[in-house]
């Protein structure tokens, strides 16, 4: 099973990882570790230490919490498979040969949202860029200028981005990533998947530039072509906090968009498994998420396609299949309607396993755009729904930055506006309902007379 080693090995070495200017190696962090096969190509990632106001939790997530990097607070991980038969003996052996060992997490195989539908296309991406009121958008300045929007995927291709959106494309080479062993450059990967998001990110957002992290391409035996580990998105999201921090407290702005989920529990420890994922709040990645909304990012997750009345395939969660980052209580989690409105039948349903309200919106998807699978073939999915949702919050970040409007202001908006589809208020097909871009105008319009 693939694992993750969480160490608190000693402050030079924390400082050495979490430095850009410094490289530090898995088998500078860890000499060896009792029946784990380390991954050397796996660069150790620093996880920030959780700080809770004093007397809370700090492992609730519904409360603010801050996030400390200092040296001798923050934790390291690295990346290992120990051997199916042996598991649960190095499980309880790993904590108490080795003290620095805080603890050992799941792993789990993450996958793209595609769609179990084969539906035609329901409308197109103009159709989008109306229902999102692009025009009224880009009339007060809220078009993506200057705004970072990370899409997590499987690579972009830009080429192909910029010819069927019949513009350019800002594609930004230097603040993209790769994870080890992925090759390929910034905006040239294959089209697939990642191209789609790119795509369908720019609708309402045509002026973001894209940072293009292809984490879904790492392959594994046997596996898909379209598989990644969670620890590629670890070790990606531990990049975007670099970029993040590096930019202007004032102007700070970063919307990351994620396509993508786990969707079987034979990847994951049983819920209730200190090492599991899905349930889990304490799991490395589950915290590095908590720690970008912290800094000032948006975090976008696709609610996944287990719908109940059209699942896909590898949906092997009985039931609450939104779990792990999916359903975070700091991330906006999209579930996905056609261009008419109505839910499709692929969209997950909450309640969520972190958070019991997920989905937390509906986005457009199914609709003829990006021509990234054929030109008969709809962008769809919740993969398409959470990129437009993506883009959405990037146009406004034009002019409400992090600092003017946080992460967590900006969903409460969101949230607040949004076109309620079902019976009044919350419910788990909908969520809170479907994006209304008007809403949220005249709601920023109005704060700002308050704060003028």
């Amino acid at each position: 099973m693939r694992v993750l080693i969480q160490l608190r090995p000693s402050p030079d070495l924390v400082a050495a990882v979490t430095d850009p200017g410094r490289s530090a190696t898995t088998a500078d962090v860890a000499d060896g570790l009792p029946g784990v096969m380390l991954d050397p190509s796996f660069n150790p990632v620093a996880v920030p230490r959780p700080v809770p106001p004093a007397g809370g939790d700090p492992l609730s997530l519904n409360q603010p919490l801050d996030f400390s990097m200092a040296a001798e607070e923050a934790s390291v991980l690295v990346r290992g498979e120990i051997s199916d038969d042996e598991l649960t003996t190095r499980l309880a052996l790993l904590p108490t040969l080795r003290p620095d060992v805080v603890g050992v997490f799941a792993d789990p195989v993450i996958e793209p949202n595609l769609t179990c539908g084969g539906d035609a296309p329901v409308g197109d991406w103009r159709d989008v860029e109306r229902l999102l009121g692009t025009s009224a958008l880009h009339a007060e300045g809220l078009d993506g200028s200057g705004v970072a929007l990370a899409v997590l995927d499987t690579g972009i291709n830009a080429a192909h981005v910029a010819r069927h959106l019949g513009r350019g494309v800002n594609l930004d080479a230097e603040r993209s990533w790769n994870p080890s062993g992925v090759q390929g450059r910034p905006g040239e990967f294959e089209v697939d998947h990642g191209t789609m998001c790119a795509f369908d990110s720019l609708i309402a957002a045509p002026q973001a530039s894209l940072i293009d992290i292809p984490v879904l391409l790492w392959s594994r035996m046997g596996g898909s072509a379209l598989d990644g580990l969670l620890s590629d998105a670890v070790a990606a999201f531990a990049h975007l906090r670099t970029l993040l921090e590096a930019q202007p407290a004032e102007s700070r702005s970063l919307v990351i968009s994620n396509s993508w989920g786990s969707f079987s529990p034979r990847w994951d420890f049983p819920p209730g498994h200190p090492g599991n994922y899905s349930d889990n709040a304490a799991h490395p990645f589950n915290l590095v998420v908590a720690s970008l909304d912290s800094a000032g990012a948006d975090v976008l997750f696709a609610a996944g396609n287990c719908g109940r009345e059209c699942k896909d395939g590898r949906c092997a969660y009985p039931d609450r299949p939104i779990g792990g980052a999916n359903s975070h209580p700091r991330v906006l989690s999209i579930g996905g309607v056609d261009t008419e409105g109505e839910r499709v039948g692929y969209s997950s349903q909450g309640p969520g396993r972190l958070a019991a309200r997920k989905p937390d919106l509906c986005a457009y998807t199914h609709f003829s755009g990006s021509k990234a699978f054929g030109d008969g073939e709809p962008d769809s999915g919740t993969s398409a729904a959470c990129p437009v949702a993506a883009g959405l919050v990037a146009a406004i970040r034009t002019q409400w930055p992090a600092a003017r409007l946080s992460p967590s202001q900006l969903r409460s908006l969101l949230r607040r506006t949004a076109d309620d589809r079902s019976d009044v208020g919350y419910d788990f097909d909908y969520g809170y309902g479907v994006v209304d871009p008007a809403g949220v105008l005249a709601a920023l319009r109005r704060r700002a007379k308050r704060v003028a």
